[in-house]
This record gives C-alpha cells, sequence and structure tokens, in this order.
C-alpha cells in the first residue's frame, strides 16, 4: 500500500482519530494486546459509546473514594514517653525487670537490662491518661474507660462506669481501684469486669489526688485528696478507719516506705513527708525548693535513700539515716519529672519525663550521685525540619525546637543518635567544664541540607539557627557539631540572619542566603568564604531559597520581591532572571531531573524546568500557607503539605492532582524516601516523625485526577505499632483506592477482529514442530553386540561354515500396526462429532487450547480414518475454524489449527469433495479477514511514517 504525503494531509485529522479511537488498554483483568502476536484490530463501531462508559465508571470510583489512594499510615518515629508516669514489671518467670511508658494512645514495654522495645501495645480510641500494672496485666485508662492488657499489646478487659476522666488506678490482688476526677472510687473484679464497691466522695471536702495500698495492710487503702488530708478505709467491710488531718497543703504523692508502716507523703508546698500511719507520728521532713513534689521512691538495695522528683526536671536525692540531702541531680529531664522508680535491690534508678526521654541512672559512684546508664530520648519540642539522610532510606535528620539535631532509623530504634545541642563556643564549655550550658547553646535549627559524599572526610550537614547569621557545620559520623561557623566578615548587623541553605551534590560547597538578600558560597573543608552571587547581593528581598543542580553549573536563587535567578556558579555571573506571579516561599530542586518547584504565597505552586527556565507546571488548590514539599525519586510526582491540614500530590506528567487527604494537626515538614517507599511528615505540637508507606509499591493504584469537587476525609496519624488491630470500617474497605475493576468480555464487539492470550509457544511453532522435535532428539547410546551362542552353528561339509541366522522373508507379513483399528477416540474427537449435530465448537476449542504442541498434533493426526478418525470428524474440524473465523475471535489460533492441518492432511483433501467444499469456503473467509488487516496495518504504518518525517 503507497500513500503520498499529499493524500495523507487531507485525510490525517480523520485517521489520525480513528487510529486514537481504534487503540485502547483494557485494564487489568482485560487482554493487554500489543502488534507483536497479541494485537486487538478494531473496525469501526462506535468506540465514543464504549469511552463513554468507561469515564462514567472512572468518576463514580472517583467519587466514592474517601482515604488516599496512595499513602497509608505505617507506623511513628521518636516517641518514648510523655508526662505519664512510667510503670515498672518484675518477671518472675524470666527474672528481668520491664518498665512500660505511655505515647499518646499506645504504651511501650522495654526490657530494663538493655532497655530494647520488647512489645508497642495495640491503639486505643483516646489518648492514655493513666497507667498502673500488677504481675500479669497492664492497665491503661483513656477517658472515662480504662482496659487491662494481656502479653503488652491486647485488650482482654474492658471497664466502663466512670462518668468523669480515670485519673488514678490502684491494682489490688483480684481487683483494681479506679478514681475518676469527681472523686468516685469504684473497685472492680479484674476476670468477671463487675463492680465489687462504690464510694463517692464530696471533691469540695475530699478530692482524691493520690492512692496506696499499704503494705501488710490487709483490704485496706490510703487516699490523699487535694484539700491535705487523708483517709484510710477499709475496703472490704466499706469503713473508714482513721482520718489523718495533714498538714493543710494537698497531697501530690504517695509512696511506701521499706519500712512496715511507714509512708512518704508528697505536698504541693515541696515537702516530703515520712509518717508512721500506724502510730499517727511523723518520722522526718524534707524540703526542696524547686516546686511541688511529682514522685517519690526508695532505694531498697541496703542504702537508706529517698529520691524526690520536682517540675523542674531536678531530682533531690536525700539520706534518711543522715536526714539530709547528700545530692541533686539537675537536669535529669529538661521538663517535670513524671515518674521515677528504684528497681528493687538494684542501684538503678528509672525516670522518665514529658520530654520525650526514658533514662536509667545507675548509683555506682562514691557521692552516691546517679550517672546516666542507659536512655531513649526523642525530641522535646515540635520539629522544625525533617529531611532524609543517605540514599539507602534509613535514616532521618530531624531538627526541632529543643535546638537538638537527632538522626531516627526506620529499620530498628538501636541505630538512633543525637547529635546534640548547637553550642556557640564548644572549645570553651570544654575548658570551664560548664554545666549548664543553655547560655551558650544555639537557638533552634530552621532549615538544614546535608549530603553524604564526603562526611567521613569532613562535615556534611549545613544548618542556619533562628535569629542568627552564622550557620553551623555539623558532622553525621561524629555525631557532635562541626568546626566552622560560617558568616561573611563584612557584615557586623544584628537584623540580618541566614534564610536559606543548600549543599552540593558533591559535599565540598555551601551555598547561604541571608535575609539582606545575599547569596555566599563557602569550601566546607576549611571554612573560607569563596565569593558572593551578584555585585552587591543578589536579590533586593529576603532570600526565600537556594539550590545547585547536580553538576554544580547552575545555582537557582529567589527573593521575596518575586524574582527567580539562574546564576552560573563557577563565574557567579547572572544567567537569566524569571518574574512570580507571588513572592516565593519555598523553592525545591530535584537534581536527577532538573524540575524546580516554587511554593507561592498565594497558596499555588509553579514547576519549572531549569533546562529551558520556563514554567512547565502551575498547580493551585491549597487553603492555606504551603509549609513543604518533597519531589518522588523518579521526579514523578510533587507532594506539598500546608496549613489547611492537607498533603496533596500532583502528577507532573498529566498536571493533575492525584491524590489528597487531610490531618488532624496541620504538617509541617514532607519528606520522600530515596527508595520511594516511605513518606515521613511532622506535624504541630507534635515531637515524632510521622511514616506513610507508598502503596503504590505493593497494590495497583489508580493515578487518575481527582475531581475539581472532591472532598478529601481526615485521616490518622499511624501510632508507634506497624500493625494496628483496628477495625476496618466499610467504607475502607470499598475498592476506592484501587483500580477500577473492569471486568472485559472475551469481545468488546462483534465487528472486532480479537486475538487469544495463549503464549506463543502453544500456537507459533506449530508448523516446525518436526524440526523441533529431531533438533531436540537426543543421541542413541552405543549398543552392546549381541553375544554369540555357547554352540555356534556350522553347515556340514568339507569346508567348515557357519550357519547365518534365520530370516522371515514373508512379504506377506507387514509390522506396521493399524492404529484405527486399536485407537480409541480422544474427547477433542468426541466433542467434534457432537459439534455435527448441535453446530457448538466451544468446548472442543477450549479442549484444544489447553494442550501443547505436541498434543495439539496428536489430536488433529487422530482426524484422519487412518488414525482413528473419519471424514465426517475431519469436516466437522474445519467447521469449527470457520465458526472463529465468522467470530473474530482467536484469530491466530484459527491460523495456527488451520496450517497445521493442511501440513498433515493435504494429500487426501482433495480426493473427498465434501471436505475440499468446506476447504473453499475457509479460503474465502481467511483472504477477505487478512486483506482488511492488512489495509489497517498499511494505513497505521503510513500515518506514523509520514508524523515521524514531517518537519514540524
Amino acid at each position: 500500500m503507497c500513500c503520498t504525503a499529499g493524500s495523507l494531509r487531507k485525510r490525517d485529522s480523520q485517521r489520525a482519530q480513528e487510529a486514537v479511537l481504534n487503540l485502547q488498554l483494557r485494564p487489568k483483568t482485560v487482554k493487554l494486546h500489543t502488534l507483536k502476536g497479541l494485537v486487538t484490530c478494531f473496525l469501526p463501531s462506535g468506540p465514543e459509546r464504549r469511552g463513554a462508559g468507561i469515564a462514567a465508571a472512572m468518576e463514580q470510583a472517583s467519587e466514592r473514594r474517601t482515604a488516599s489512594a496512595l499513602f497509608a499510615g505505617f507506623r511513628a518515629l521518636g516517641l518514648f514517653s510523655n508526662d505519664i508516669p512510667h510503670v515498672v514489671r518484675f518477671s518472675a518467670l524470666k527474672r528481668r525487670f520491664y518498665v512500660t511508658t505511655c505515647v499518646g494512645k499506645s504504651f511501650h514495654t522495654y526490657d530494663v537490662q538493655k532497655l530494647s522495645l520488647v512489645a508497642v501495645s495495640n491503639s486505643v480510641p483516646q489518648d492514655i491518661c493513666c497507667m498502673a500494672a500488677d504481675g500479669r496485666l497492664v492497665f491503661a485508662a483513656y477517658g472515662n474507660v480504662f482496659s487491662a492488657f494481656a502479653r503488652n499489646k491486647e485488650i482482654v478487659h474492658t471497664f466502663k462506669g466512670h462518668k468523669a476522666e480515670i485519673h488514678l488506678l490502684q491494682p489490688f490482688g483480684d481487683h483494681i481501684i479506679s478514681v475518676d476526677t469527681d472523686s468516685i472510687l469504684i473497685i472492680w473484679h479484674i476476670y468477671s469486669e463487675e463492680e465489687y464497691l462504690q464510694l463517692t466522695f464530696d471533691k469540695t471536702v475530699f478530692k482524691i489526688s493520690a492512692i496506696l495500698h499499704p503494705s501488710t495492710y490487709l483490704n485496706k487503702i490510703l487516699l490523699g485528696s487535694e484539700q491535705g488530708s487523708l483517709q484510710l478505709w477499709n475496703v472490704k467491710s466499706n469503713k473508714l478507719l482513721y482520718t489523718f488531718p495533714g498538714w493543710k497543703v494537698g497531697v501530690t504523692a504517695l509512696q511506701q516506705a521499706p519500712a512496715v508502716d511507714v509512708v512518704a507523703i508528697g505536698l504541693m508546698s515541696g515537702q516530703v513527708i515520712i509518717h508512721n500511719i500506724k502510730f499517727n507520728e511523723t518520722l522526718m521532713k524534707f524540703r526542696q525548693d524547686w516546686g511541688p513534689i511529682t514522685s517519690i521512691s526508695f532505694r531498697t538495695d541496703g542504702h537508706p535513700v529517698m529520691a524526690a522528683g520536682s517540675p523542674c526536671g531536678h531530682i533531690g536525692l536525700w539520706d534518711l539515716e543522715d536526714k539530709r540531702l547528700i545530692n541533686q541531680m539537675r537536669n535529669a529531664h529538661s521538663t517535670a519529672i513524671a515518674g521515677l522508680t528504684f528497681l528493687h535491690r538494684e542501684p538503678l534508678l528509672v525516670t522518665n519525663g514529658g520530654d520525650n526521654a526514658l533514662r536509667i541512672w545507675i548509683f555506682d559512684g562514691p557521692t552516691g550521685e546517679g550517672r546516666l546508664l542507659r536512655f531513649r530520648m526523642g525530641h522535646s519540642a515540635p520539629l522544625t525540619s525533617i529531611r532524609y539522610y543517605g540514599q539507602n532510606g534509613q535514616q532521618i535528620l530531624s531538627a526541632s525546637q529543643d535546638g537538638t539535631l537527632q538522626s531516627f532509623s526506620t529499620v530498628h530504634e538501636k541505630f538512633n543518635k543525637s547529635l546534640g545541642h548547637g553550642l556557640i563556643n564548644k572549645k570553651r564549655v570544654k575548658r570551664k567544664g560548664l554545666q549548664n550550658t543553655m547560655s551558650v547553646r544555639l537557638p533552634p535549627i530552621t532549615k538544614f541540607a546535608a549530603e553524604e559524599a564526603r562526611e567521613s572526610d569532613w562535615d556534611g550537614i549545613i544548618a542556619c539557627h533562628q535569629g542568627k547569621l552564622s550557620c553551623s557545620t555539623w558532622n553525621y559520623q561524629k555525631s557532635t557539631i562541626g568546626a566552622y561557623f560560617l558568616k561573611p566578615k563584612e557584615l557586623k548587623k544584628d537584623d540580618i540572619t541566614a534564610t536559606a541553605v543548600d549543599i552540593t551534590s558533591c559535599g565540598n560547597f555551601a551555598v547561604i542566603g541571608l535575609s539582606s538578600g545575599t547569596v555566599d558560597v563557602y569550601n566546607m573543608q576549611s571554612g573560607i568564604h569563596r565569593g558572593s552571587f551578584g555585585k552587591d547581593q543578589a536579590h533586593k528581598g529576603s532570600i526565600r531559597g537556594v539550590s545547585v543542580d547536580g553538576l554544580n553549573q547552575l545555582t537557582v536563587t529567589t527573593g521575596s520581591e518575586g524574582l527567580l535567578k539562574f546564576w552560573n556558579f563557577k563565574s557567579k555571573s547572572l544567567i537569566h532572571s524569571v518574574g512570580l506571579s507571588s513572592s516565593p516561599n519555598i523553592m525545591l530542586l530535584h537534581r536527577d531531573s532538573g524540575i524546580l518547584g516554587l511554593a507561592l504565597d498565594d497558596f499555588s505552586i509553579s514547576v519549572l524546568d531549569i533546562e529551558t527556565r520556563k514554567i512547565v507546571r502551575e498547580f493551585s488548590g491549597h487553603q492555606g500557607q504551603i509549609n513543604d514539599m518533597a519531589f518522588s525519586p523518579d521526579g514523578r510526582w510533587l507532594i506539598s503539605a500546608a496549613m489547611d491540614c492537607s498533603v496533596r500530590t500532583w502528577d507532573l506528567p498529566s498536571g493533575c492532582l492525584i491524590d489528597c487527604f487531610l490531618l488532624d494537626s496541620a504538617p509541617l515538614n514532607v519528606s520522600m524516601s530515596p527508595t520511594g517507599d516511605f513518606l515521613a511528615t511532622s506535624h504541630v505540637d507534635h515531637l515524632g516523625i510521622y511514616l506513610w508507606s507508598n502503596i503504590s509499591l505493593y497494590s495497583v493504584v489508580s493515578l487518575r485526577p481527582l475531581p475539581t469537587d472532591y472532598v478529601p476525609s481526615v485521616v490518622m496519624l499511624p501510632g508507634t505499632c506497624q500493625t494496628q488491630d483496628v477495625e476496618v470500617s466499610e467504607e475502607t474497605v470499598e475498592p476506592s483506592d484501587e483500580m477500577i475493576e473492569y471486568d472485559s468480555p472475551e469481545q468488546l464487539d462483534e465487528q472486532l477482529v480479537t486475538l487469544s492470550l495463549l503464549p506463543e509457544s502453544r500456537w507459533k511453532n506449530l508448523l516446525n514442530l518436526d524440526v523441533i522435535k529431531k533438533k531436540n532428539k537426543p543421541r542413541e547410546p552405543p549398543k552392546v553386540p549381541r553375544s554369540a551362542p555357547f554352540f555356534i552353528p556350522t553347515i556340514p561339509g568339507l569346508v567348515p561354515r557357519y550357519a547365518a541366522p534365520e530370516q522371515n522373508n514373508d512379504p506377506q507379513q507387514s509390522k506396521v500396526v493399524n492404529l484405527g483399528v486399536l485407537a480409541q477416540k480422544s474427547d477433542f474427537c468426541l466433542k467434534l462429532e457432537e459439534g455435527l449435530v448441535n453446530n457448538k465448537y466451544d468446548m472442543a476449542l477450549n479442549l484444544l487450547k489447553e494442550l501443547g504442541p505436541s498434543g495439539i498434533e496428536t489430536e488433529l493426526r487422530s482426524l484422519s480414518p487412518d488414525c482413528g478418525g473419519s471424514i465426517e470428524v475431519m469436516q466437522s474440524f474445519l467447521k469449527m475454524i470457520g465458526m472463529m473465523l465468522d467470530r473474530k475471535r482467536d484469530f491466530e489460533l484459527a491460523q495456527a489449527y488451520l496450517a497445521l492441518f493442511l501440513k498433515l492432511h493435504l494429500k487426501m483433501l482433495p480426493s473427498e469433495p465434501i471436505l475440499l467444499e468446506e476447504i473453499t469456503n475457509l479460503s474465502s473467509q481467511v483472504e477477505e479477514n487478512w486483506i482488511h488487516l492488512q489495509s489497517l496495518f498499511n494505513q497505521s504504518m503510513c500515518i506514523l511514517n509520514y508524523l515521524k518525517s514531517a518537519l514540524l
């Protein structure tokens, strides 16, 4: 077929539209057809109707989707403790101590020996407000309900009956005592979950603030109140045994002393009263000036020492024999001491606080001061910036408002490490040995950039601090702040601060942007200033972002005045400038693809190509300030997080919004793993890093655009456990986040020529099967010669001669077995015989599809009368081929089966008029179908060649 360019110009529009309509992919369960053997060729049959149906199905599915289709909550990192006191348990079976800390809606259990995480409990509906434990179960209260957990994980009992929030729990043998904020005390039987006793107190007179079961006091509990008085109750007889008038100050803590009848009472005034409750006698008093007593504990390893916690994070150690303060553990925690416990008969003190830290102190010094033995620590203040470090996607660097820079591992928490606080003069601190370093600490890190290329040679992290001009360097391998503070020497103004930083991919240079509009380049190895961009300043406004490409050829800067500038990295000369529609807020460069993302102050996003320096995509949809952005590793997705509590995923090739979900707390930072498996986020007023797994890596996900009126739903933040045993609602079970399930029929339309999905090995080599068998035939093994008889027969005569073996020369006897007599008819032949009667050949065709090439050849050979078949069966086979051609299905199978049939039985076909008539009809059908196919192929090839060769 030959077509000229002139004729194609007249018809190219119409035929191009037909070609587009005739080439449709059939998703998932639909057969995927290609030009190589598996092609679906369409005849004009109204494909607009089918396209409209598929579009309607996609629109309905997008309306059903309520949650995120791309990201699912995986787990939270960096959470170890909060302001709920910890619980220490001893396992008699394993002879080990375990400490349990609360982390929001679940709790962690650690082995004290190595402080390794043993178990993470299942989540509860609300944040846990108090905890307790006995030898078997852990009790956690949330709201006006509390539950009992077995094996540190599973809820086995739930107790409901309080109307106010529970704030105290006390195990009591087979019972558990709970107290709510309305001073209603309920005693429960643990295993039957029934109420045993309920006591109601007037909270204006006696509001319960502490509870204790004194040792050896059977069926008795001691209650402390905010009014200062104490009451001793017998819970079995429901009688008030005694009322202690107290010290006119609220009771905050009650703790049993190692001596019987002696109890330590912590007060709001900072006093600790050692009181004998049997004789109502005060033995000794201690006072600390750090505020109310938060917790009390006694050493039981032979040293009469009492420890008391304070809201300032300090711990006081008191000698009970000398009745004096022997030591102070200042700044044991940066927030209030939530709980402290001396392990039984061990010189170990376990403490936790609201600063997200769990610490174990050992008392092995001569002065009795505790030193830090082991700890698990996260950030004690909300995060300011997070970024993945390295290319393996296993470490996340995070900066916080507490001034620390830490690294969290996504594999195991034993690989976590803290790079510490930034110090203004680290040498001075070491030389003078300052204990309180608060005065010399740097402000919190606002932005940082990291590169691991030269981390073993010099510092690989550059960070700018809040309100500071100089930028600090950090060393990841040494886990400490670096040796240099990078800032221009000529600038001495206090109002100029560093606002943007970047580090080159080689790790040799750092680029720093200032609020004055200056952009400087420094050497990371020596800290020497290597030049500035522009004559006086790069921008007239404050620098909002700086980026360097992967080859150190191009530097991109943007300022608050609304300009984006491209600079030559080596010569520092301006190459190009682009005006933006609004002032930029964030700039992010994907170095591998050269795509630059800009978040503007009008809540829109612009995407530029740094090669052409033109805006290629513009996105809008956020209703609040965009806080951070992240590119997927392949550069196809741009993920943005904003103050409207939404996380949106934009598909750059199509320029559409493909995913969006809301969170109950606004996301501040997002970072995509270099391997693409996780998305990390941090949020307002949250201390942890939350990981979201990429569903598209392990499931079929539709990347269809979301409609303009799409309303996203709120997604809960993931917990610290990787698998949450939460009942999934019916709404989330719906296939809203998957590919549309479209079960395609065997043939989309009667006028379409459709091929089968059988592999080429089933049909392509049927004509060459004898050649393949001959090539694959193994060599014959060497034949063993026939052994000679013991007595060799001879012919009588003068000359002895050996007798020749007898041979059967009977021409009447034939060694060829007539298989037609012995062979049984196969299922395929029986189905063909049935087809002659009812004219249905689907069963016979399905049997043939299941066979391999050798089986197909055997079945077709058996159709001849010599091999057990008949002329009628051969005629039925040809009718089956005609049926396949009429229905335009399994086109390549019909051609292959017919070719093999002709090869095997071509000699006998002319002698049978019935078969000759069937072959004549098939020949016309095959020629008609093939001519039409060939014309379509030639037409498509002509259009493709023209489009490739035409000058655009």
